[in-house]
């Protein structure tokens, strides 16, 4: 996306100039209480910042815990209420990249 692309010129591979990402967990990680499931397809990620900052931004979002897979370029995102696709791809906009594609389970 521009963002990330523009974000990348300034300031390096993810605008982190060499640092790593802190992760940020939700206080709730048991993955039982996310009854509602999303594989979502993500472009734009490119190293494990990237990963982080895509986990942090749903993380930090009230219901949901995420887990991303650098390698398939995905995250499973998993929800305590069922959510839109605008939902997913508005927080994952957020953070700066864009959803190709969503599987619902």
């Amino acid at each position: 996306t521009i963002i990330s692309y523009r974000r990348k010129l300034t300031q390096g591979c993810c605008g982190a100039g060499g640092d790593s990402v802190e992760k940020i967990s939700t206080a709730d990680k048991n993955p039982t209480d996310y009854p509602f499931q999303y594989i979502i397809s993500i472009e734009g990620m490119t190293c494990k910042n990237c990963a982080a900052r895509i986990e942090n931004k749903f993380n930090q979002t009230e219901n949901y815990l995420a887990k991303v897979n650098l390698h398939k370029h995905s995250a499973l995102i998993r929800s305590k209420t069922d959510v839109t696709d605008g939902d997913l791809k508005s927080i994952t906009a957020k953070a700066g990249y864009h959803i190709t594609s969503i599987q619902r389970f």
